[in-house]
């Protein structure tokens, strides 16, 4: 019979396997997709099966940067000892460079690039099958500048953190500062005129729930809770912006203030921490141990 590509895309979901290797084993299997999943198991292609719905909240970062071209992605596995693995690492390092030469629209197309064994969605395969935990891309960016700008990074403790920025002027020094501080200081955008109007918004919002909230101001005039309001929206909105915030290596002058002395302009930037925004599973070390001692 006929596969669809509805079948190899809910097969490849399912399993992790290639798009060809899904689409032989559904032809195998006369498009019965747990059939199909059975052949991949017997073929050793989707060892990684079971571990689908695991959390893979752990991992690295990385950044490679050639000539004009960066690319910054985050490999996530469920510990953080896997992420010291030579293996991973390895994965890691033909997972960025990979996207960088490629250069693809988003993860779908990243795991599709070719590699020296297969496609970048069959390492991943086989680091899960071998590693023995669920091994991930959950992003990546790849940024390019001209020839008269410059790049910056930072790599936070091997890849807990990592920074990339954008530099019109000034030097790599600086540059590689500013990758620091954003890495650091966690801000949002470049400056308040990067900042969709929706963000002040909610700002507002949630900072006039806080004031209203806060006893301190019961009985206060309008125009103080008002001012108590703005006052707080404009702090909040000054830490999402990176000209507006203290200058890690001098806390006594303003990003701003050290871009400008350099003649120089934060063109862009982006900024990644492991694991961030991911809901980790809590786990009692006891009851996993005792599930081991009886299975």
């Amino acid at each position: 019979m006929a596969v669809t590509a509805a079948q190899v895309k809910e097969l490849r979901e399912k399993t992790g396997a290639g798009m060809l290797d899904c689409k032989n084993a559904l032809t195998a299997s006369d498009g019965d997709i747990e059939k199909a999943i059975d052949w991949l198991r017997e073929k050793g292609i989707a060892k990684s099966v079971k571990k689908a719905s695991r959390i893979a909240a752990e991992g690295l970062a990385k950044i490679v940067i050639n000539g004009n071209k960066a690319c910054m992605i985050e490999v996530n596995s469920e510990t953080d000892f896997v992420a010291k693995n030579e293996q991973f690492l390895k994965l890691l390092d033909t997972a960025a460079n990979t996207i960088l030469a490629g250069n693809p629209a988003d993860n779908e197309a990243a795991l599709a690039l070719p590699t020296a064994n297969g496609t970048l969605n069959d390492e991943f395969i086989n680091a899960t099958a071998t590693i023995g935990e669920k091994i991930v891309l959950r992003r990546f960016v790849v940024l390019e500048k001209s020839d008269d700008e410059i790049f910056g990074d930072y790599t936070h403790m091997g890849g807990s953190k990592t920074a990339l920025v954008i530099l019109k002027g000034g030097n790599a020094e600086l540059a590689h500062f500013m990758a620091m501080q954003i890495a650091s200081m966690s801000p949002t955008y470049v400056s308040s005129k990067d900042m969709p109007a929706d963000v002040v918004e909610h700002e507002r919002k949630v900072q006039t729930e806080i004031v209203k909230n806060d006893e301190k101001f019961a009985g206060k005039p309008e125009n103080v809770i008002n001012g108590a309001i703005e006052g707080k929206v404009s702090k909040a909105l000054k830490e999402m912006c990176l000209v507006d915030q203290e200058y890690f290596m001098d806390t006594a002058k303003k990003v701003s203030a050290v871009l400008k002395e350099n003649n120089a302009e934060v063109l862009c930037f982006e900024r990644y921490t492991v694991g961030e925004g991911i809901e980790k599973r809590e786990e009692n070390f006891a009851e996993e141990v005792a599930k081991q001692m009886n299975a």
